[in-house]
């Protein structure tokens, strides 16, 4: 019996010491392979296609300089570098845009790849590739070359190839193209929803009250050319009452609009797409401005941009500056400074020298529902001007990891059939993400630009998501236009859904040269732009309306640069960093009078609500501060409340509709608790004050839930950092080290420094031209992809805080020499 347990007991030890054995050898074996994956900054390689020796000279943040002999070498090395750091980045941003992210990843992805696979922007890329210029061509094959020599010059694949047990697939022109698809569907993927609600409200609600809840403009708005926009009159009782509206259903329509209005962030369906509230959707989108020579220190252009967009590990850029000889100028040096976006082998935002850009999304309109009209005599068929027509069925089977999904995309001469309206009609969409001739145009153009009026006509008609492009040169010009193309319409405004069969409704090609809207040199001397309005008339017309914020940060960025006489960078990383809480300052007094004697009496917590409202505001939506998070929960709670009665007849015939997604509803808003008439009150109220302290109620009881006393919630606590890599969540043992600190973040959507828990300044940038030593850039997370590099979240500490770092790379401290 005792030499039965020795044994055991030896075979037990035994088998402990083979686990040992195999973790130990196990953890070499990983922690080599990691290792492997990590670039290669010194030394020298060869990479076929050079047409000379390039150097490669990272500084101790990773930020490299490339110096190259022609434009296309930098592009290789580009295409080298991207891929050494980031090349999983790029893999998934191709695949986003061509719905083949379950290849990947499994069925898990098959929702995103079937919304995707809709538009078959694989073969629109492939289309677009077909129509480029040959010197934009050979840009993009040797881009695509370096992007799979730096794969390949790697001696392992990328860490998430490893976690996923698959091998990466080379990089191919037309992904260059799939990338900028992938940014359209980011910045413009919304567009048909915001229509769709104008259309759901246009159909259900009488002409003056749908001009009410649509029209744009509000007393915040600050354009750059013009002043604000008039509200239209509240309708009258006559023109809509809801009173009488109502039938009972309220109870249930207001249940669905809290769940599909609320500000709590849904878990991703998908662990690398962040998935964001509406709020923070609608915040997307950025601050720029320019501030001629007139009104800086040094007499040079100041151009400012921070692009906000969901925040992800790695960042969206990546910092590079690309040194090679100057095809305007023999004998000299054209340096391209600023961030870069993997996958393209472009400057996006930065300077050249000459001339500095940045870019902000819109709000204008780039696409257009059509209602599709049935043959009455063949289902299949639609009516188009020509005739009727079949409607096009495409094949387009989505691989998995586990075999083939069968998908079929639906298309008209228009575009894919999108969606279905509350109607039952089918809704085409006609977009320029579609129109391979509009892809096909070369992004590098503005890297050449000499001058203010240069670059603004390079910037025109660019196949990119449609941008306000703000530009300022070393004569201290400022400049802005769109970057883009802007649809030409003829027959109706884009506004809302409509049928084109007549061919009355159309699109007539592109805006082109003086109808191309520009404002140059302004008076002012001062330009900014914030997704709201930037202009009026004939301008705003022609960008048409396609989901604008409502114009707080164009106030208070516009008041800012008015107040400074000779503004130096740090004058404008200031106006980047402004938290200011302008926006709710007006709700915290009405929440104040609401809160009156009366109210609190007999009511402890809304005492507690009122005292902390009164006693902790500071001005400023930073993370101590309980009162702006109180008041904000407040106006949410209004917001929520008042238009679950008044889109009731919209809510009842489309369970899905939305009226968040109209974006600019502050306007109405504040007209209807100012001026405060009774027939649109909801009848279960007795005054617009007893609906006021039903929201703070609401408030208090949504507060509540989350434990602990009014005093505990702090902004800070909600606005806390949530910065995750694709797969960070995939392996919850070392998510920490996949994974940025949970940091309280300042600011808000509602103020410069824009900051959410999955979104906010993608960058912060500040330069002159010509002056580029003085100027900063910084940007969360790092420059690489690994969570092994010490370059992985070396710069997220100076974003979170708004520390400046140089715009320039810093002296080197690696050399790689890539040879022919």
């Amino acid at each position: 019996m005792a030499g039965w347990k020795k044994r055991l007991a030896w075979g037990a030890i035994s088998v402990a010491v083979i686990i040992i054995v195999a973790v130990v050898v196990g953890g070499v074996v990983v922690r080599q392979r990691l290792s492997n994956s990590l670039p290669v900054e010194t030394g020298s390689l060869a990479v076929a296609g050079l047409g000379a020796p390039v150097t490669i000279d990272r500084d101790h943040l990773g930020v490299p300089t490339i110096v190259a002999g022609s434009r296309a070498d930098a592009a290789r090395v580009l295409g080298f570098v991207h891929a050494q750091d980031r090349f999983f980045q790029m893999d998934l941003q191709r695949r986003q845009a061509a719905g083949e992210l379950s290849a990947l990843v499994g069925a898990r992805a098959l929702e995103i790849d079937r919304a995707s696979r809709l538009h078959r922007f694989r073969h629109i890329s492939q289309q677009a590739l077909a129509q480029t210029s040959p010197g934009y061509r050979a840009i993009l094959d040797a881009y695509a070359a370096g992007v799979n020599a730096g794969l390949s010059a790697l001696a392992a694949a990328p860490i998430e190839y490893l976690m996923l047990r698959v091998d990466p697939e080379p990089w191919k022109a037309e992904d260059t193209i799939l990338t900028i698809l992938t940014m359209f569907n980011t910045l413009q993927g919304r567009q048909p929803q915001f229509e769709a609600t104008f259309g759901t409200l246009a159909d259900t609600m009488p002409p003056a009250m749908y001009d009410f809840l649509t029209a744009r403009g509000s007393e915040w708005d600050a354009p750059i050319s013009g002043g604000t926009f008039a509200r239209p009159s509240i309708p009258t009782a006559d023109v809509f009452d809801l009173r009488k509206d109502l039938r009972g259903t309220e109870a249930q329509n207001r249940r669905n609009f809290i769940r599909d209005n609320s500000r709590e962030f849904r878990a991703a369906a998908v662990p690398w797409l962040v998935r964001l509230s509406d709020d923070e959707a609608a915040g997307l989108g950025s601050n720029n401005w320019a501030v001629s020579g007139t009104h800086t220190a040094t007499g040079a252009a100041l151009v400012a941009n921070d692009m906000h967009l969901a925040i992800s590990v790695p960042n969206i850029w990546y910092r590079a500056s690309m040194q090679m000889p100057d095809p305007r100028a023999p004998g000299q040096t054209l340096t391209l400074t600023g961030v870069t976006l993997p996958g393209l082998p472009s400057l996006i935002v930065g300077s050249n020298g000459h001339v500095a850009w940045g870019f902000t999304n819109t709000g204008g309109d780039w696409s257009d529902l059509v209602i599709i009209e049935p043959d009455p005599r063949r289902t299949d068929h639609y009516l188009t001007p020509s005739g009727p027509r079949a409607i096009e069925v495409f094949d387009e089977p989505i691989s998995t990891t586990a075999g083939a999904e069968p998908f079929k995309a639906h298309w008209t001469i228009w575009g894919p059939i999108v969606r279905r309206d509350h109607q039952g009609r089918d809704l085409a969409q006609r977009w320029v993400a579609h129109d391979a001739a509009v892809l096909a145009s070369d992004i590098t153009a503005p890297e050449t630009a000499r001058t203010l009026d240069e670059v603004l006509a390079v910037a025109a008609g660019l196949g990119i998501p449609a941008q306000n492009f703000v530009a300022g040169d070393t004569t201290g010009r400022v400049g802005w236009t769109i970057a883009g193309a802007i649809p030409k319409r003829v027959g109706f405004d884009g506004s809302r859904p409509m049928s084109w069969a007549d061919g009355s409704r159309r699109w007539d090609g592109y805006v082109t040269g003086d109808a191309f809207p520009r404002v140059v040199d302004p008076a002012a001397g001062r330009l900014w732009t914030a997704n709201s309005p930037v202009v009026e008339g004939n301008m705003l017309a022609t960008v048409g309306e396609g989901g604008y914020a409502d114009g707080i940060r164009a106030r208070v960025i516009r008041d800012r640069l008015m107040a400074i006489a000779k503004a130096t960078p740090a004058d404008m990383l200031s106006v980047q960093l402004d938290d200011s809480a302008l926006f709710h300052e007006r709700w915290r007094t009405l929440l104040l009078s609401t809160l009156n004697a009366t109210a609190v009496q007999g009511h402890d917590q809304r005492a507690e609500f009122r005292r902390l409202v009164d006693t902790t505001w500071t001005g400023k939506a930073e993370p101590r501060s309980v009162a702006y998070r109180l008041v904000r929960t407040f106006r949410q709670a209004v917001f929520r409340d008042v238009f679950t009665a008044i889109t009731s007849p919209a809510k009842r015939v489309d369970r899905d509709f939305d009226y968040g997604r109209a974006n600019r509803a502050e306007g109405p808003l504040w007209q209807l608790i100012t001026d405060r008439p009774a027939h649109l009150l909801h009848p279960r109220y007795q005054s617009w004050d007893a609906q006021l302290l039903a929201s703070v109620d609401t408030s208090i009881a949504e507060l509540e839930t989350l434990g602990g006393p009014l005093a505990d919630r702090t902004w800070g606590e909600f606005n806390r950092a949530i910065v995750t890599h694709p797969l960070g969540g995939a392996l919850p043992v070392v998510h920490r080290w996949f994974n940025m600190p949970s940091d309280p973040l300042p600011g808000d959507v509602f103020t410069p420094r824009a900051h959410s828990p999955r979104a906010g300044p993608s960058e912060r940038m500040v330069v002159s031209p010509g002056r580029e030593h003085e100027g900063i850039l910084h940007m969360p997370t790092g420059q690489s992809g690994h969570p092994w590099s010490p370059h992985y979240a070396d710069q997220h500490r100076a974003w979170v805080d708004g520390t400046p770092l140089p715009f320039l790379p810093g002296p080197s401290v690696a050399r790689l020499t890539l040879t022919p």
